[in-house]
């Protein structure tokens, strides 16, 4: 993966994820989407096999880089939690 900044403003950001799908981009966005200063969360792909993503990201004016850090800390934390969950299950 690698990542593109390919506009950002106080409030906006354009962010291309190269070498990444729908799979991660709807997590970002969804997740993005639950923050109370996001206003817009989107994305754009113009054909999954020949194109990146572009993460376009709106907020009340926060920075939207600490909104995207805050964003996947806590994704992370979500994987992490049910890693944990999976383990015990399967260790039953």
């Amino acid at each position: 993966m690698e990542l593109k900044i390919i506009d950002k403003t106080a409030d906006e950001m354009h962010l291309e994820i190269i070498g990444e799908n729908h799979t991660l981009l709807n997590v970002l966005k969804s997740a993005l989407l639950d923050d109370s200063r996001v206003q817009i969360a989107t994305y754009d792909m113009k054909h999954v096999s020949i194109s990146d993503p572009i993460l376009f990201v709106k907020t009340d004016g926060s920075d939207p880089i600490d909104v995207l850090k805050d964003t996947t800390d806590i994704i992370a934390s979500q994987c992490d939690e049910f890693l944990t969950v999976f383990r015990s299950a399967i260790d039953v």
